[in-house]
């Protein structure tokens, strides 16, 4: 219980943080749209676009180092905390450089060829690229102070930084709408130099507010660990970094195929999907820790509880703002945005869909990061990021539309959701049936049937702002009902009865 009380209120402090980030960070993506014109920001988007993927790959690398972190934590051992976060700086940097000169490498046959840019842009969209490369090697260096952060659960310092970031990219909107110089230039300078000021700012904090970050390397190094470690750094920078191309090489072969008309409204999906899933994302910062230190501890049990219940939950949280999403989608666009780029509304219909899936199974991604072994696993997920790729191309060859590309990403998350449950059963010592029947059915279940219940009034109503509101107050109010009777099991409706009278006993008492 003390376990649950600690991850609630981790994910109320984020839950507030979005609150305030979503609808501002949405209103900064329908200025950027209309100052840039779809052009330039679908030359951002396939070009500059990995710059708002690296969050991405910080995430993902994080989320490595923190296992270790947290693992240590688990153990009650502070040194090892001094030893994994030195050690981790080592990694880090070499990887920084590592990917760097790769990039650089990729630029030149990028720009020799394959992506599809007006001549007049194309010295513009070149900077664009190397201030990309800048911001990886910061985000990438700073990597061990994001998992030093999520270790130690600190989310008030993360919703404070979101909220900052939010407001600085508020900022550069209006300042490209109003300036005189190339907008696209100055929106892609002064992104990749927000993202070095905040690691700078991330940098500071940790080394004022916590003792194990202290760099000495020499004093630290740990000859077993730094094996361990580089071990699993390095295969679990394999998983992350190849899910990163694949989502860049979309772009590049939707350039390739239909220009940047159509990357605009590749970029319009993709900001609306970060948003939304940002919902459950939160969740699972906040509950990964709870994973690692439950593993670290020995309690394989809990982490495999936490890894059911946070499934589940995350799964709903996205659920609840699909749903209407979804059903509404071409009109919010058409009222969110000025023009809407064409294939952007499938497109992100699409998308969301995709979420949902790889949603229902994060946490036991987690779950098989925590008990350490990744090798094979990070292998074969290496294999199956780069194969729906392959095959948009050859369909793309064949005339396919765009949209081909999210249904291809769709069969094989499905494809992928099979090989996390068997990783899971075979290194955690998951039940694949309880998970199917009591995750997976009944999530499936429960949004077939709230998306039904909640469609009925688009076949009575015209598209507008009442049938929109009725469509949220429809979806909003079954949503519970659905989830409470179909949803969830009994542990877990006497989990939520416990926590509500936990609440109100402590309420009274006041």
């Amino acid at each position: 219980m003390k376990e649950a009380k600690r991850v609630a209120k981790n994910t109320g402090i984020l839950y507030a943080q979005m609150a305030i980030t979503v609808l501002m960070s949405l209103y900064t993506t329908r200025l950027i749209l209309a100052a840039l014109g779809a052009e330039d920001f679908g030359i951002f988007n396939v070009v500059g676009g990995a710059i708002v993927m690296l969050t991405f790959l910080n995430a993902a690398m994080a989320a490595a180092s923190q296992r270790f972190m947290s693992f240590a934590q688990g153990e009650g051992n502070f040194k090892k905390q001094k030893s994994i976060f030195n050690i981790s700086l080592v990694l880090h940097f070499f990887i920084a450089i590592a990917v760097v000169v790769l990039l650089e490498i990729v630029g030149y046959f990028l720009f020799d060829g394959i992506l599809k840019i007006d001549i007049e842009r194309i010295g513009v969209a070149k900077l664009i690229y190397q201030f990309l490369i800048v911001s990886t090697f910061f985000t990438i260096i700073s990597v061990p102070y994001d998992a030093i952060i999520n270790a130690h659960e600190n989310m008030l310092f993360v919703a404070i930084l979101r909220i900052a970031e939010t407001i600085f990219k508020l900022g550069i909107a209006l300042f490209i709408t109003y300036t005189s110089f190339d907008k696209l230039y100055m929106y892609g300078l002064l992104m990749a130099s927000l993202s070095v000021l905040l690691l700078i700012i991330r940098q500071i904090y940790c080394h004022k507010k916590y003792e194990e970050v202290d760099i000495n390397i020499k004093k630290y190094f740990n000859k077993p660990l730094f094996k361990e470690m580089t071990g699993f750094a390095g295969w679990s920078f394999l998983g992350s970094s190849s899910s990163l191309i694949t989502n860049y090489g979309q772009s590049i072969v939707i350039n390739m195929f239909f220009g940047t008309g159509v990357n605009a409204a590749q970029g319009v999906a993709g900001q609306v999907s970060g948003q939304l899933g940002a919902f459950a994302g939160t969740m699972m910062k906040a509950l990964n820790p709870l994973i690692a230190k439950s593993e670290g501890a020995g309690n394989r049990s809990l982490m495999l509880k936490a890894s059911f219940i946070g499934s589940k939950v995350s799964f709903f949280l996205l659920t609840i703002f699909y749903v209407p999403v979804i059903l509404e989608m071409p009109y919010i666009f058409g009222f969110w945005l000025k023009e809407v780029p064409e294939f952007a509304v499938i497109f992100c219909q699409l998308l969301l869909v995709r979420n949902l899936i790889e949603q229902l199974f994060l946490t036991l991604s987690s779950s098989i990061a925590a008990v350490g072994n990744i090798r094979k696993f990070e292998t074969y997920v290496s294999i199956l990021n780069f194969t729906p790729l392959i095959a948009t191309y050859v369909l793309f060859y064949f005339g396919f539309p765009p949209y081909t590309l999210y249904f291809v990403y769709i069969i094989f998350a499905v494809c992928n959701a099979g090989l996390i449950l068997y990783f899971a059963k075979k290194e955690c010592g998951l039940s694949v049936s309880e998970y199917l029947k009591d995750v997976v059915f009944k999530s499936i279940l429960s949004f077939i049937i709230l998306i039904l219940i909640t469609s009925i009034p688009n076949y009575f109503l015209i598209e507008g702002f009442i049938r929109l509101a009725i469509v949220l107050v429809v979806s909003t109010c079954f949503f519970f009902m659905v989830v409470w009777s179909v949803g969830i099991t009994t542990y877990e409706k006497d989990m939520v009865r416990s926590i509500i009278n936990n609440f109100y006993s402590k309420y009274k008492t006041k």
